[in-house]
């Protein structure tokens, strides 16, 4: 691929609408381009941007001018004093409850708070009136919810962070391309970082607590190269993202969730930010977290 076709796909994967095979063949020109690569940050800059901006709070006036510029009330109609001396009809009847009139004995509206046919008011009147008053009641709250709903604020996560980093995993398991250096042995998986990144992720072999090391591979995740270690738990795949602590982006405090079928566990042990992601139950990444833990600390 190079950047004439790169370029235009660069919005689609910020937004995840790529294949995996596309997806793949996107972020292996990314990574040795500068020029897209940059492209690429101010992309992901944009969206992250567009995801934590607050919504517009609307003017204290709103309600007011709303209120204002509802219609008048129609005026009567000529034939509403006509009307006042015909009993109303079943329609008439089934719609009285909108405007909060009833219909006493004998015919004309009354108002609610008990006045008879005699008091003068005609259905016409009285119905359209009283229907013009719930319409502009109505409009009044829409407007004072939506003005409430805009000026909440929305809380500030990293969710688009958690939709790249399983995309990721999940390109890799489907592209066949989830190892870059096989084996099993952390003296050997350790060294092969250096040069690669500009940092060293602690590689730990975790096969006496059943989390046997199988390799590892780069990845270009939070607009950086990163490292990741892959480990098996039973028949189940293990991806860990390894970032430093100083990649404030990406570091927060340790919590699990899951998405899209997939258990994601993050924490934070020497110096560095640990993302773990697997389809297998939450519970294999806390006792993967808990016997990393120990080795790091020299008790495993």
């Amino acid at each position: 691929m190079d950047c004439k076709e790169a370029r235009p796909l660069l919005d689609a994967s910020v937004d995840r609408e790529l294949s995996p095979p596309d997806e793949h063949r996107l972020q292996q020109h990314v990574v040795g381009c500068d020029a897209c690569r940059r492209e690429s940050e101010t992309v992901h800059a944009v969206s992250r941007a567009v995801h934590r901006a607050e919504y517009y709070r609307a003017p204290e006036g709103l309600r007011a001018r709303i209120a204002a510029a509802l219609p008048a009330a129609p005026l009567p109609l000529d034939a509403d004093e006509t009307r006042d001396r015909v009993a109303p009809t079943r329609k008439q009847r089934r719609f009285a409850w909108l405007d909060g009139w009833r219909i006493p004995h004998g015919g004309g509206f009354g108002t609610a708070a008990g006045s008879t046919a005699s008091s003068g008011k005609g259905i016409g009147t009285g119905w359209l009136k009283g229907l013009t008053g719930l319409t502009g009641l109505a409009l009044a709250l829409c407007a004072v919810t939506a003005g409430v709903i805009l000026t909440l604020p929305r809380p500030v996560d990293d969710s688009p962070f958690v939709d790249e980093l399983v995309s990721s995993h999940v390109r890799a398991q489907l592209s066949g391309r989830d190892i870059d250096v096989v084996s099993s042995d952390q003296h050997t998986v350790k060294p092969w970082f250096n040069g690669r990144i500009d940092y060293a992720p602690p590689v730990e072999d975790l096969t006496a607590s059943g989390f046997p090391l199988v390799g590892g591979r780069l990845d270009y995740l939070g607009h950086r190269r990163v490292a990741v270690l892959t480990y098996h738990y039973r028949k189940h795949v293990i991806d860990v993202y390894v970032f430093p602590d100083s990649d404030q982006a990406i570091a927060g405090p340790a919590r699990e969730i899951g998405r899209e079928g997939y258990s994601l566990q993050r924490w934070h042990d020497s110096g560095m930010t640990w993302w773990a992601i697997t389809d297998a139950a939450p519970q294999a990444l806390t006792a993967f977290e808990t016997a990393l833990k120990a080795r790091l600390h020299g008790s495993g």
